[in-house]
């Protein structure tokens, strides 16, 4: 039998054609699918787009995987919040086993690929960048997961159990297939069409921005690699990465949060996770993690986000009073932090602000130029560019400020989950970017983990697991890793094990690559070559 890891075979090709989708059915009429049919490219590219939001991407439906909408699990996972009741805010553990796959979105963008180049008689399309954009985004979701997966046999519908390929040729790979999207969509970008939206692309960016978009991500792997950085000198990382921001005609990136890639709620189609319908289910507590650094800093973005601890307004503190605002603790058991959460002891998440309406507060980033600009500093820092890092490290606070509509001077109310207003305060944007905290500190240590951890207060509820994955690669922001709340274990765990269906169905190859990677134990708490 076939891995199911990327393996697309004909009878698959011709089941999509008459599978439905999110936004609308793949052929106009499914009842005359056949192989000729032509399916156009914009309705896969629908639901491709649509696939990407569901989770941050690429999460498979079958196999229950936690999806990544605002305040989901994988919220918890990035500890800005917790729960302190399991059956109506979910559970806290670290409870990492199988990962989820990538099938659905690999399926999709072969026949997208395909029936684009039938389409416009060509293999330089809008189409074709984009499925090379999804391919790249996709090897890299798992192997940043597991470590080592098929890659170069995944899709060769002759070979029956592909091969693995090493991290390392994954993330080759992979970089080469977004320098490929960047060069097509450079034969593509025109004044003419630089302003065009792309047919069936339901976050409704324009050609342009989805170059920004594919350049700015290309921005993100690179840095994930820091690690990798010095001792694999043919991935080019520190090159490569100076080579986009050195040629923004060849390698345009994203210029403010109006190219960001992001998921937009409305109040009939797709309403905000949590809205005026739903405050039975609510979110539940704050994080320390987070809620630590704000208040350290004086960051006005507190406010937002989250209200005053009820204990320490009973104690006579003020809605504005920064200590007031106390995050939970993730380590703790569930039935602790129930038992602290009953004496008033935690912040919870501003009602007011996130269940005043069905539009929500804001867009969901997927990926965004705040996050951008954290990562040219750090690459700055790190000394793989010339440039000032604090430049763009200011930049990415000033974006993030204006993401969550903040306002110097700014009147803002702080509300209960009755929805009552406890009170208000006024937002100080110049006091917090002048606060000793904040100021950077320069290309060293201490400007690197001002630069981190203010990249994690901009992925309040976005970016899918990039906090984390910041966190696993850097140990920035110091996130609570010890205590029973965690898991058995104690330890949060930096990887997941393979997919079920790759144990079954390409069992020799799967054996091989957790030997090879680790000594044969398919382990959660195993080391890849990502992060040694």
């Amino acid at each position: 039998m076939k891995s199911n890891i990327f393996k697309i075979s004909a009878v698959a090709m011709l089941l999509i054609s008459t599978m439905g989708c999110q936004k609308g059915d793949l052929l106009p009429n499914p009842n005359v699918a056949n192989e000729n049919s032509t399916i156009p490219a914009s309705l896969l590219l629908n639901h491709i787009t649509w696939s990407f939001y569901k989770g941050g991407g690429f999460v498979d439906k079958v196999a229950n995987a936690v999806e990544e909408d605002p305040f989901g699990q994988v919220m918890r996972w990035n500890q800005f919040t917790t729960s302190s009741n399991a059956y109506y805010r979910g559970a806290n553990a670290y409870a990492f086993s199988n990962t989820a796959t990538t099938y659905d979105i690999i399926r999709y963008v072969s026949k997208m690929e395909s029936q684009a180049a039938a389409q416009f008689n060509s293999s330089a399309t809008i189409y074709a960048a984009l499925g090379k954009f999804f391919r790249a985004y996709s090897f890299i979701w798992l192997t940043q997961r597991v470590g080592d997966i098929p890659m170069t046999e995944a899709g060769n519908t002759d070979i029956f159990q592909p091969k693995f390929d090493s991290q390392h040729d994954v993330y080759k790979n992979s970089l080469q297939l977004l320098e490929d999207a960047n060069n097509i969509m450079s034969t593509l970008v025109t004044p003419l069409n630089s302003s065009t939206a792309v047919g069936g692309d339901i976050f409704g960016l324009t050609y342009l921005q989805w170059q920004k978009v594919i350049n700015a991500y290309k921005l993100r792997v690179l840095i994930s690699l820091s690690k990798r950085a010095d001792d694999n000198a043919d991935l080019n990382i520190k090159t490569q990465f100076a080579a986009i921001i050195g040629n923004p005609t060849k390698y345009p990136i994203l210029s403010g949060n109006t190219d960001n890639l992001t998921f937009k709620f409305n109040a009939t189609v797709n309403k905000y996770i949590y809205n005026p319908d739903e405050t039975y289910n609510l979110f539940g507590n704050v994080s320390k993690t987070y809620l630590n650094i704000t208040t350290a800093n004086k960051d006005p973005r507190t406010f937002i986000v989250a209200t005053p601890a009820p204990a320490q307004l009973t104690a006579g503190k003020t809605v504005a009073d920064f200590s007031a605002y106390v995050g939970s603790d993730i380590a703790l058991t569930q039935a602790g932090l129930a038992a602290n959460d009953a004496l008033g002891m935690y912040s919870y998440v501003n009602f007011k602000r996130y269940y005043a309406s069905f539009a929500g507060p804001e867009s969901l980033i997927l990926v965004g130029y705040p996050e951008m600009c954290f990562n040219i500093a750090e690459a700055i820092n790190r000394g793989w560019l010339t440039g000032s890092a604090s430049t763009w490290y200011n930049n990415g606070i000033n974006a993030s400020l204006s993401f969550y509509g903040v306002v110097n001077g700014q009147s803002y109310a702080v509300g209960n989950r009755e929805g009552l207003t406890l009170g208000t305060v006024v937002l100080n944007t110049s006091d917090f970017l002048n606060n000793a905290n904040v100021v950077y500190k320069g290309d060293n240590a201490d400007g690197l983990k001002q630069i981190l951890e203010q990249k994690y207060v901009a992925f309040w509820q976005n970016s899918g697991w990039e906090a984390f994955y910041n966190w696993r690669r850097t140990g920035v922001p110091a996130f609570s890793n010890n205590g029973p709340g965690i898991n058995p274990s104690q330890k949060i765990p930096v990887r997941w094990q393979y997919p079920i269906d790759e144990q079954n169905n390409n069992n020799a190859n799967y054996k091989a690559a957790v030997a090879s990677q680790y000594g044969g134990n398919d382990d959660v708490n195993q080391l890849m070559w990502l992060l040694k």
